[in-house]
């Protein structure tokens, strides 16, 4: 709901400065003015807000595993959404804060770390 909210705000902005520009008699203008507030809350909402309303407001964001990696688990760090991801021919564990953009990403790489063990080493369990 919120993310409705907010592209009706950006939406309401571009309509008020072209009719703005229509007024003032420079269209031309008004609509460069448009596109700059489109662009901007466009950016804004891709690399910052879609993350931000998700996580306060609920939502729904898609994001995927990279190829020939196997998904562990994920968390929220404040406003920043942490996956774990464990790469089998490597052995590494993989903890990424998720961005678009990959601006400003934080990236932690956990050598030799086995946390799928394999049937044959897993301890036989008692049948009750």
């Amino acid at each position: 709901m919120i993310t409705y909210l907010y592209w009706a705000a950006v939406i309401a902005l571009v309509v008020l400065s072209l009719f703005a520009g229509g007024r003032l008699g420079s269209l031309s203008k008004g609509a460069i003015v448009a596109a700059i507030i489109f662009l901007v809350g466009w950016l804004a909402y891709y690399f910052h807000f879609e993350q931000v309303f998700v996580k306060r407001f609920g939502g729904v964001m898609y994001i995927s595993v990279p190829s020939g990696q196997r998904h562990l688990g994920a968390t929220w760090k404040d406003d920043n959404l942490w996956v774990e991801n464990y790469n089998p021919e490597t052995n590494e564990c993989i903890f990424s804060e998720y961005s678009k953009g990959n601006l400003l990403e934080g990236r932690v790489v956990i050598k030799n770390c086995n946390p799928l063990i394999e049937a044959k080493e897993r301890p036989a369990i008692p049948a009750r």
